[in-house]
């Protein structure tokens, strides 16, 4: 895949392993993709090279993933947004983001490497 096609993709969720894992997974399908255990992480790596697309879990202690979501599309406009939940209690707060005007995709977890790929490509 030529460098100008590869999507820069961050992947955020507290369990390191969840992120590392998926990180892991899309750079073996081609993407350049880093892990963040934190939405503070993911700020600061942001701040440095903004990414194509967010792939983040929802429940996170401190931010969750939909206020991270919110803040990175004020100041990455291009970066697109995919979320992960194994979490019921999320949907009250993807409904607030929705009253807000933020329509965000929402993956269930766990997630399955060929899911992922597929949403992730289809972004």
């Amino acid at each position: 895949m030529p460098e100008s096609q590869i999507k820069t993709i961050f992947v955020v969720d507290d369990e390191s392993i969840i992120a590392s894992t998926l990180a892991m997974i899309l750079n073996a399908s081609g993407y350049r993709a880093a892990s963040s255990t934190s939405a503070e992480e993911a700020i600061k790596a942001a701040e440095l090279d903004a990414p194509d697309l967010l792939l983040t879990d929802v429940s996170m202690p401190g931010m969750n993933g939909i206020e991270l979501a919110i803040l990175f599309n004020s100041h990455c406009p291009t970066c697109k947004v995919l979320l992960f939940s194994g979490a019921l209690s999320t949907a009250g707060l993807l409904e607030n983001a929705k009253q807000l005007g933020y329509n965000f995709k929402i993956l269930a977890k766990p997630i399955h490497p060929r899911d992922m790929l597929a949403a992730v490509g289809g972004c």
